[in-house]
């Protein structure tokens, strides 16, 4: 087979790694509700935190970051040294990013009869970039928490940081490299994701984590 055919293999496996709605299996496995019922509706580790705790949302987050590694470093090791490596490996992460916002195995949402609207892809997205930009990853953490820290709003953190992320991407590998550019795409894509929250920042109703 070739390298191209690998990794067109590679890539739809990244996609129906991300394609897997931990935060949904674990709402229904554990805590016997559709989390897309509760909160925010979404199936991130934040909802899942506010449905089951903290300790369910941390696992979500994992998991969410997870099913983005592994593909990624399957890939490296199969396509690293190939003509068009860097390239292929870069989509097998976007496909893997692509699974989680538009789920092929969550069923139907229960209060809209959608398919195929999965979640917001921070953790994912985190997960790709702790393999691909790892000092872009960690900036976009310390931002997050840093902005979440100052208003108490989980999407604000996760804007703020996820700016920081694609930005020092971009500079760290700059225009020349697939993975600067990944780093765009997967930061327009959150964004549109959280185009609901930033309608709610804007007005001021964006809900706020009560500091204990």
């Amino acid at each position: 087979m070739s390298h191209v055919g690998l990794g067109a293999l590679l890539v739809l496996g990244g996609y129906l790694a991300g394609s897997i709605p931990f935060g949904y299996l674990l709402g229904k496995a554990l805590l016997g509700v559709d989390v897309r019922t509760l909160g925010s509706g979404n199936i991130g580790g934040t909802n899942v935190a506010r449905a089951g705790g903290r300790t369910l949302g941390i696992a979500t987050i994992l998991l969410d970051a997870g099913k983005a590694i592994v593909p990624i470093l399957v890939a490296r090791w199969l396509l690293g040294d190939s003509p068009r490596g860097e390239l292929l490996v870069v989509l097998v992460a976007v496909a893997a990013f692509v699974g989680h916002l538009f789920p092929l195995f969550l069923p139907p949402d229960p209060r809209t009869g959608r398919r195929f609207h999965g979640g917001k892809g921070v953790a994912t997205a985190l997960g790709i970039f702790a393999v691909l930009a790892p000092w872009a990853a960690v900036a976009g953490a310390a931002v997050y928490a840093i902005a979440y820290g100052a208003t108490r709003v989980s999407s604000i953190g996760s804007l703020t940081g996820t700016v920081a992320c694609a930005t020092v991407t971009f500079l760290l590998n700059g225009p020349g490299r697939p993975v600067s550019w990944a780093g765009v795409v997967l930061g327009a894509l959150v964004f549109l994701r959280h185009r609901e929250n930033i309608k709610r920042i804007l007005s001021g109703e964006e809900k706020r984590k009560m500091r204990v």
